[in-house]
């Protein structure tokens, strides 16, 4: 049997991709939680063509580098494209995929099997948020400050203020 990694070959980074579209605790969860696993959490935040995101690129980079300031191992970058590719250029050992349902894991399933076949060496994690925030989503969150609904208990002050602005009664 292969060994795929060894401790002494490198640093252990693993990459949280999403849109976070806006970040929530949920999220923020993760991180703190992979931070504690891994030598270095790189918190990618896509371009997403298939997404019309309520917050700029740039908008959710700098929210994300607010709510996570608080650890010290993390890096927030933006990618477009594949994945497995970004894992190359930071020479990242895995994805990590949060999952709430067996809705998200069926998802998430068949986009571990497809990072897989196309790079054999990357493994998929999977953590569940803390039970607490396991029904905290950014699309949620979105449609209820949207309605301007309080969504403060749900994302990092920076966030709440971001949407409070965005759906400010004109």
């Amino acid at each position: 049997m292969r060994q795929r990694f060894k401790a002494e070959d490198s640093m252990k980074t693993i990459i949280y991709p999403g849109t976070f579209d806006p970040i929530t605790h949920g999220h923020t969860n993760l991180v703190e939680r992979a931070a504690v696993l891994f030598d270095k959490v790189i918190v990618a935040i896509a371009h997403s063509k298939t997404k019309t995101p309520l917050f700029t690129f740039e908008e959710r980079v700098e929210l994300a580098e607010q709510a996570l300031q608080h650890i010290n191992n993390k890096e927030v970058c933006g990618f477009r494209g594949l994945i497995v590719d970004l894992a190359h250029q930071h020479q990242a050992i895995a994805v990590l995929r949060g999952v709430r349902s067996m809705t998200d894991f069926d998802y998430e399933l068949q986009m571990a099997g497809m990072n897989s076949a196309m790079y054999p060496d990357f493994e998929t994690v999977f953590l569940t948020p803390a039970n607490n925030l396991a029904f905290i989503s950014s699309t949620l969150v979105r449609e209820i400050a949207a309605m301007h609904g309080d969504v403060a208990q749900f994302v990092h002050p920076s966030v709440n203020e971001a949407l409070c602005k965005r759906f400010s009664k004109k």
